[in-house]
């Protein structure tokens, strides 16, 4: 059975609260945040929705499609800082491209060895990582401001990454 129903519902609950309130179109704080799949930024970070983009992806690595996003939340939303956030435990730790192409078509049937699933062993090293992407990328501004951090799942706190 979908669990589509439960988000349904729980859709209806938050629409009692929602009240006339509008998102804003452009992040309050001028912030695009990208990060990992499942983190409460709100309770983190922000105070309300529209304080910042935030986009996720498995790991919260920069890839072409996080790239093509921020270039959209800079030039088009006024954007002017990137944080990279990863965390401690994180799933992109537990396995390595070959492997899990090697599974992927034993599983699926699909020979997928030209991907690049972007697993890591060490977090800071991979927030460092995803920093020089962006700043070596053509397409963000030199005077955007790029900043990285860890998560750690166990304590709640954040640790600055240098580059």
């Amino acid at each position: 059975m979908s669990y589509f129903k439960n988000f349904l519902n729980a859709n209806n609950a938050y629409v009692d609260l929602h009240g006339t309130g509008h998102l804003p179109l452009k992040p309050k704080t001028k912030v695009a945040i990208v990060t990992f799949v499942y983190c409460d930024l709100y309770g983190l970070l922000f105070r309300s929705l529209g304080d910042a983009h935030i986009l996720r992806n498995a790991g919260g690595r920069v890839t072409e499609d996080m790239i093509r996003s921020l270039v959209i939340s800079e030039q088009q939303m006024g954007t002017r800082e990137i944080v990279v956030l990863h965390h401690t435990d994180c799933g992109a730790q537990t396995f390595k491209n070959d492997e899990f192409t090697a599974y992927l078509n034993k599983e699926l049937g699909v020979d997928v060895s030209d991907k690049d699933f972007l697993p890591f062993t060490d977090v800071e090293e991979s927030v460092r990582e995803d920093m020089a992407i962006l700043r070596q990328s053509p397409l963000i501004p030199e005077d955007v401001v790029i900043s990285g951090a860890v998560y750690d799942v166990d304590t709640g706190r954040m640790t600055q990454v240098n580059p």
